[in-house]
């Protein structure tokens, strides 16, 4: 059974600093391409940062030079570093595994942890 489990969500204020955690089970960890999306209320859900298994990194626009996505491979863990905190990154913020094949593709995500910067 795949688990994808987050943590280190909570309420700041603006200018502060998260840092979310998502452990994974179930999966091979190292083998997958791992992310953090995140969804406002009335939004869709959008791409914050992954992290492939070679370790290259993507961050939107939006979250560059702020926050930085990192993994540990003997942990299962995958992280989201979060500096400088605005109240628009306020959402809640999914963790994603997602793993090519020769043929098909997997994906799981995670609960969900909720993140509120407030002003």
């Amino acid at each position: 059974q795949v688990q994808l489990v987050e943590s280190g969500g909570g309420l700041v204020q603006a200018g502060g600093s998260l840092r979310l955690s998502c452990a994974a089970s179930g999966i091979i960890f190292s083998a997958n391409t791992m992310g953090w999306y995140r969804q406002a209320p009335g939004k869709q859900r959008e791409l914050v940062a992954t992290i492939t298994s070679g370790g290259s990194t993507n961050h939107a626009n939006s979250v560059k030079g702020r926050f930085t996505i990192s993994r540990d491979n003997a942990k299962n863990t995958v992280y989201l570093q979060m500096n400088s905190l605005k109240p628009e990154d306020t959402a809640v913020y999914y963790c994603n595994a997602r793993r090519t094949y020769v043929i098909g593709w997997s994906e799981y995500w995670g609960q969900g942890t909720q993140v509120t910067v407030s002003s």
